[in-house]
């Protein structure tokens, strides 16, 4: 059996101090995506001959850049579930054997993802909405972005990796450097040298590319528990195959993500023009901070129930569940709390040239958007935690129900009632919904843990 300091810890150590431990790193590192895009559309919102058009153009590339973090997340989240798993039966080999097979399945699959979106970008910014003003800004972008999106999709998997391998706070680290770099390396693009868009976009893949270096390092090091070797740097069917069934998940819910981002903007565009797209790229951005610190948690719970649940030891999965579920729920009410009392601040920080009438308009779509967020904060947790044991099919259907069976129709129908109010309220729509289908598969769980521990 595999033991180590890190390993008794995920055995032993008291579940609330443990969480946290494994959390707070992950919260930091899953929340870099965010931080970058609040970064990018501050700097843009204020950057010379920019303001909110450009804010608007990095919303028409989100779709885009979506599906690029889906593909870090198709291998990450997946190697880090698979490695958890095996560390708990004390199988090191296997998980050696997953970190090669995720190294070169990443290059694979960023490879042929970012060369599909290259051949087909134009047709695929005029399918999400660009308009005259906004497809040159956001192609321009993309144009910069994507051939570094190596970078990026490959520091998301091995920190991943890094985190589920008991080094959390490295994972952490890594991610604050990359995260600094963009901090001093986009104002300088964008006001000393004045490149806008491409500017950002620029900074953001160099700053990708020295968060890599730092992870690559930790894995190459013959001090790590965990290793890159030569050897493992090949495919193997099983392995391939066990990666990815789980990876889907968050695969899907990225994927579905970027596919309601295009039905969002064609009703923005349909009942508020691009002043509404606008008021979405800044809603977002709090929503987004929100959603991938609860993601953060749940990566945080990953190893611990991961662990814990291939060495069978159900009770401690059961309390880890039990107390992720209330600091879920916590993340979202704070996240409830910014979007009623600091609407109208940020929306002036993330644009300088915002009318009177737009920045009341955006306080007022994050109010609803964001009304809902304790109830998301335990459906996430609930929906990775399926993914955290292996049961990928439940955690997709819950994931892409939530998207799909609830989201589109709102979008579709409440704005018929209600104009662009009813574009709005098709979030608390579809998240108060969803929370009910999760909360039924969560008791059904449940109840099959404790049948499991009766035979124990």
């Amino acid at each position: 059996m595999l033991k180590t300091a890190n390993i008794d810890e995920l055995e032993n150590k008291k579940i609330s101090k443990l969480l946290w431990q494994y959390a707070l790193p992950a919260i930091i590192g899953t929340s870099v995506n965010a931080v970058y895009s609040v970064i990018d559309r501050f700097f843009l919102g204020h950057g010379p001959d920019l303001g909110k058009i450009a804010v608007t153009a990095i919303g028409i590339a989100l779709p885009v850049m979506i599906v690029l973090t889906a593909v870090g997340m198709l291998v990450g989240a997946g190697a880090a579930s698979r490695i958890s798993i095996f560390m708990g039966r004390g199988e090191k080999n296997t998980a050696e054997k997953i970190i090669g097979n995720a190294f070169l399945l990443t290059i694979v699959l960023t490879g042929g993802t970012t060369l599909l979106l290259y051949i087909f970008l134009d047709p695929i910014l005029l399918l999400v909405g660009a308009t005259h003003e906004t497809f040159d800004l956001a192609g321009e972008f993309l144009n910069y972005y994507l051939p570094g999106s190596i970078f990026l999709t490959m520091c998301f998997s091995f920190n991943n990796m890094m985190r589920a391998s008991g080094y959390p706070r490295k994972a952490m680290y890594t991610m604050l450097i990359s995260v600094i770099a963009n901090i001093v390396l986009a104002p300088v693009f964008i006001f000393v040298m004045k490149l806008g868009m491409k500017g950002v976009a620029i900074a953001t893949v160099i700053s990708m590319f020295i968060g890599l270096c730092f992870v690559m390092h930790h894995f190459l090091n013959k001090n790590s528990l965990l290793r890159l070797r030569i050897s493992n740097i090949r495919f193997d069917r099983e392995i391939v195959r066990s990666v990815i069934s789980i990876g889907l998940a968050p695969f899907f819910i990225q994927l579905a993500a970027a596919t309601v981002t295009l039905f969002m903007i064609h009703q923005l565009k349909e009942y508020g023009k691009e002043q509404a797209i606008a008021a979405y790229t800044i809603t977002n951005t709090l929503v987004m901070l929100v959603i991938m610190a609860l993601v953060g948690l749940t990566q945080g719970m990953q190893p611990i129930v991961g662990y814990n649940y291939g060495a069978k030891n159900i009770k401690r999965v059961k309390d880890t569940l039990d107390y992720t579920i209330k600091a879920g729920v916590g993340i979202g009410a704070i996240g409830l709390v910014f979007g009623f009392v600091l609407p109208e601040l940020l929306a002036k920080a993330m644009a300088s040239d915002l009318t009177e009438d737009e920045i009341k308009g955006t306080a007022r779509a994050l109010r609803m958007i964001t009304v809902m967020l304790p109830l998301v904060g335990f459906q996430i947790v609930v929906t990775n935690f399926f993914q955290s044991i292996g049961m990928a099919g439940q955690s997709i259907f819950l994931s892409l129900t939530r998207q799909f069976l609830f989201l589109i129709p709102a979008l579709y129908l409440l704005p018929s009632f209600f104009d662009l109010d009813g574009v709005w309220l098709s979030f608390p729509a579809a998240d108060f919904l969803s929370t009910l289908l999760t909360a039924a598969m969560f008791v059904w769980q449940i109840n099959k843990f404790k049948k499991m521990e009766a035979t124990l």
